[in-house]
């Protein structure tokens, strides 16, 4: 029998998901009801209305079922009742890049990253390449614009 694969996740991430959720079940009545004026005017094959409204609501369909897909395999994670010396998922991470530049990263889930806030997902090159690291081990991350360096600085679980 095959193992389901858990998802890790915040909190945080899980809610935003389940808003996403609700957000499209919402809207899914009223993509039937657009389908439904669309049909109406006719024929079907030159109707843009219609073919738009199909495709929302199969865009629509394949999005909750891969919300709930999420869901159901999510494993919550508070960072706060983690402890320890090595980097795992949840960690906030402070980083030294090669000019001795402090780069804060919080390691999170698939969902959940956003590099630009400074998260980035534990299966992100830079998120395994951190993961099992202590602090001061050197890391080398391989990034489209090349090799980096980074040595960990401080390892938090905030």
């Amino acid at each position: 029998m095959a193992t389901v694969e858990k998802m890790p996740m915040l909190q945080e991430g899980y809610e935003r998901l389940n808003a996403e959720l609700k957000r499209l079940k919402i809207e899914r009545p009223q993509i039937v009801d657009a389908i439904e004026e669309a049909r109406a005017h006719g024929d079907l094959s030159e109707n843009a209305e219609y073919h738009a409204a199909k495709e929302r609501q199969g865009q629509i369909e394949a999005s909750i079922a891969d919300i709930e897909d999420k869901l159901s395999r999510a494993q919550i994670i508070d960072p706060r009742d983690l402890s320890g010396d090595k980097i795992v998922f949840g960690a906030t991470v402070t980083l030294l890049d090669e000019d001795d530049k402090p780069v804060k990263y919080q390691i999170v889930g698939q969902t959940e990253a956003d590099a630009k806030s400074g998260r980035i997902s534990y299966n992100s090159p830079m998120g395994r390449a951190l993961i099992g690291r202590s602090v001061d081990d050197e890391v080398e991350v391989s990034v489209p614009a090349g090799e980096r360096y980074y040595v960990v600085s401080k390892i938090e679980f905030i």
